[in-house]
């Protein structure tokens, strides 16, 4: 049985379609790559997993139950944990407050010594800088306080939506060792990304999403050698 299931959904902003139709699978502790160009509708499919856009038609299963009617709280609580483009973080609280914030469901109260410290082994930065306001950190250390408010969740599946964006090449490469570490971790990662070639690098399965609509999907390695993903994505 699948980790994370999705068959057939079809997802609208007001009377706009955006998804189309899409059906995919995570299998657990697996690396999941949706990538596509700006506009394509990823993080609107991301918004539909996480309850934030109900979806029109269509089902998402999580760990067997179906959660495409639930709250997004109760979604978090189920282990599924989505990291927003840019971080989203909150600049005028603390890098510590940020990340407690990330812990604000009764059930990981208990946890919140244990995911500190393995944010701060990851990011010995964000040690530093506790007690600074987040909103004075750089764009990459912002980035970091948001994968690390992700993992206070707990989440047996962490989604991902465009971590690196923005970046700096060389902040780029580390926010990349990072997820390679998570992965180590035994969480399954839905990653959402413009950086293809590092998405597929990452990732053992890709599709790719192009008007709402998965065009392509396959292994990774297969994929990377495709023709249009090479011409569309990679500038070969």
């Amino acid at each position: 049985m699948a980790h994370l299931r999705v068959e057939g959904l079809n997802g609208y902003y007001g009377h706009s379609q955006i998804l189309w139709n899409l059906s995919f699978k995570a299998e657990e502790e697996e690396v999941i790559a949706i990538v596509g160009s700006n506009g394509a509708g990823k993080t609107t499919l991301l918004k539909a997993l996480s309850g934030l856009l109900s979806a029109r038609s269509g089902t998402i299963e999580f760990g067997g139950q179906r959660i495409d009617r639930f709250p997004p709280h109760r979604i978090v609580g189920l282990g599924l944990s989505q990291i927003p483009e840019g971080g989203g973080i909150f600049p005028f609280m603390t890098v510590l407050e940020n990340l407690k914030m990330g812990a604000f469901l009764p059930s990981n109260w208990k946890k919140i010594s244990k995911n500190l410290e393995f944010v701060f082994q990851l990011f010995p930065d964000l040690r530093e800088r506790k007690h600074q306001m987040a909103g004075t950190l750089s764009g990459g250390e912002r980035q970091m306080l948001g994968i690390g408010k992700g993992l206070m969740a707990s989440p047996k599946l962490l989604m991902m939506d465009e971590p690196s964006w923005g970046l700096a090449p060389k902040l780029v490469l580390r926010v990349f060792d990072t997820i390679h570490e998570i992965k180590r971790r035994k969480v399954t990662i839905l990653l959402v990304e413009q950086n293809v070639y590092h998405a597929l690098s990452m990732a053992s399965r890709a599709y790719v999403l192009e008007n709402g609509r998965i065009v392509l999907e396959g292994a990774s390695e297969a994929l990377m050698g495709n023709e249009l993903v090479q011409r569309s994505y990679l500038g070969a």
